[in-house]
């Protein structure tokens, strides 16, 4: 260990003595009494890092002989996650404060999950792999089922827990299958091993790892914990899953497959472009009868995955690119749709039926509005920005002799569209109900109009992630 790895690694090292030190601050103060100032601060840490990671970084760097990688296209992801964490983090204390929910512990794990993410974006080796995507893994257990009155929050946690530790148990078989024919655990090092003709075990080892990331970024036919969960689980942290982690999986995908096995694409594309078309076609399919709206953005959440993963398959350098403007737009749109849903309650008590919605736009009609732009979005009606994010791995997915997969993902897009849809005509046309709740946290507000103001403005040149974006996915497809 060298100063110069310890500087690589500073911004995970300031998050993580700030995770402890967080934590040792509530244990010795008052606890609970303190979880809002607590929750501010942590919004605050991460936004400033985030600042930190996108101003100050430049070139490529590693620490500890390879197992860390400070790169562009981590920091991409990095900043992506972070500022979603501090997004989600930001809306959601007013709702876990009314409801009793807002201790000490709920930001603390937040960080210690971020930190996880940051390891998994920048793993070199399979060991570091493991060890951010564990890290990530425990805290988002306990997150869970943090509602502890609750049967379906408990029931969330354990859940999640299980099938967590299956994938768990895919990834590391996968991991030791790679580790015996290839000889070393460094991505680098197999990737060296892939010559002429590769060893049956290491392709057996890539697609066991393969589908332990699947459960991660919930493809399908691994999903099968992701309705419950976003069900069960406290709204906020709903809403957190389906924002960083996402993204520090789908970003620790894409390093595995390049960074280890660049120079097989077309073996494990065909294993991610299967993963893609049953994502988006369940997806799209299986939310049409969804009357929740949390279990609805559970299945729309597969859907997206699976275009996210569309990109990858591509195997190029622009289907990365065009995987993480995706992800980008994804995260936006979520923050925005999880904001409104956050403060959709009657007599001060959640409600998540698209049922409540009924004419909805006739009480609040600017909000109605922001959530009709976003609907839009995620289903990639032109000229929201979703289209364009869509529109940008359909053309990667073509450009990279996918036309079948592109095919099928512009299906299941028209298909997806309904139950969005649906929502609106609720909205502007249902049948008159009992009103929601007028009130609405400032920060919910502002998350709402800020992620549909970005829908719409963001036609213009999406805000310049599309430069960030290609260099970050040139660093990684070499």
């Amino acid at each position: 260990m060298t100063p110069a790895d310890l500087n690589t690694l500073l911004p995970e090292i300031v998050l993580a003595l700030f995770a402890m030190s967080a934590l040792i601050f509530g244990v010795y103060t008052g606890k609970d009494a303190v979880a809002r100032s607590l929750v501010w601060a942590t919004v605050a840490v991460f936004v400033l890092l985030a600042l930190w990671i996108a101003t100050t970084g430049t070139g490529a760097r590693q620490a500890f002989g390879g197992l860390f990688q400070d790169d562009p296209f981590a920091r991409f992801a990095k900043v992506t996650i972070l500022l979603s964490a501090a997004a989600v983090l930001a809306m959601s204390q007013d709702y876990m404060a009314r409801r009793d929910l807002l201790r000490f512990e709920y930001p603390v794990l937040i960080t210690l999950s971020v930190v996880g993410m940051m390891m998994m974006v920048s793993a070199g080796d399979l060991m570091a792999l493991y060890m951010g995507l564990e890290l990530q893994s425990l805290a988002l257990y306990v997150m869970a089922a943090l509602r502890r009155g609750s049967v379906k929050s408990t029931e969330a946690g354990l859940k999640y827990f299980v099938l967590g530790a299956l994938s768990s148990g895919l990834l590391l078989y996968g991991a030791s299958l790679t580790y015996g024919f290839a000889g070393t655990t460094l991505f680098s090092g197999i990737l060296s091993q892939l010559g002429e003709g590769v060893p049956l075990g290491l392709l057996f080892g890539l697609v066991f790892m393969l589908a332990g990331l699947a459960f991660k970024v919930s493809a399908a036919p691994f999903h099968m914990w992701t309705p419950d969960v976003y069900e069960g689980s406290p709204t906020p942290v709903t809403a957190f899953f389906a924002t960083a982690p996402k993204v520090a999986a789908m970003a620790l995908l894409a390093r595995l497959a390049h960074d280890a096995f660049g120079a097989i694409p077309g073996d494990w594309g065909q294993v991610v472009a299967a993963l893609a078309v049953a994502s988006m076609a369940l997806g799209a399919i299986a939310a049409i009868g969804q009357r929740d709206i949390k279990r609805l953005m559970a299945y729309s959440s597969i859907a997206h995955m699976g275009y996210a993963l569309m990109g990858l398959a591509a195997g190029t350098a622009q289907g990365v690119q065009a995987m993480l403007v995706y992800m980008a737009i994804y995260v936006t749109m979520n923050v925005g749709t999880f904001a409104f849903i956050l403060s959709m309650t009657r007599d001060g008590r959640p409600v998540t039926t698209i049922d409540a919605l009924n004419q909805y736009a006739r009480r609040e009609p600017l909000r109605a509005l922001a959530m009709l732009v976003l609907l839009f979005s995620l289903a990639g009606v032109p000229p929201m920005v979703g289209f364009f994010g869509k529109f940008t791995v359909l053309k990667a997915a073509v450009d990279g002799g996918l036309v079948w997969l592109a095919v099928a993902g512009a299906v299941a897009s028209v298909v997806g569209a309904f139950y969005y849809l649906r929502i609106v005509y609720f909205m502007y046309f249902g049948k008159e109900a009992s009103a929601l709740d007028r009130e609405m946290s400032p920060v919910q507000w502002v998350m709402l109009m800020g992620s549909a103001a970005i829908m719409v403005l963001g036609v213009v040149n999406l805000f310049g992630i599309e430069p960030a974006a290609a260099l970050a996915a040139e660093t990684l497809v070499r």
